[in-house]
């Protein structure tokens, strides 16, 4: 893992409902394996979105959305 998909790691976890962390652990860890691989796809990172979105407090749904939205238009999509 790289420090920026650390730093990713942290953010998501401060935010993720408590009894959904080990959850978001895992799906974090199989999208950093594909974007080790080459194999991370747009659509990859979209059915992340909608999947995290749902591990999140209610009170951070805002936040993490914007910041999604953000990162997507820097890179491109």
């Amino acid at each position: 893992m790289n420090e920026g998909q650390e730093r990713f790691l942290g953010y998501i976890l401060e935010r993720v409902q408590e009894d959904k962390v080990e959850e978001a652990k895992t799906l974090l860890a199989g999208n950093f394996q594909k974007q080790a691989e080459g194999t991370f796809t747009f659509e990859d990172a979209q059915q992340f979105g909608v999947k995290i979105l749902t591990l999140l407090k209610p009170e951070k749904v805002e936040e993490v959305q914007a910041v999604m939205k953000q990162f997507s238009q820097n890179v491109g999509h």
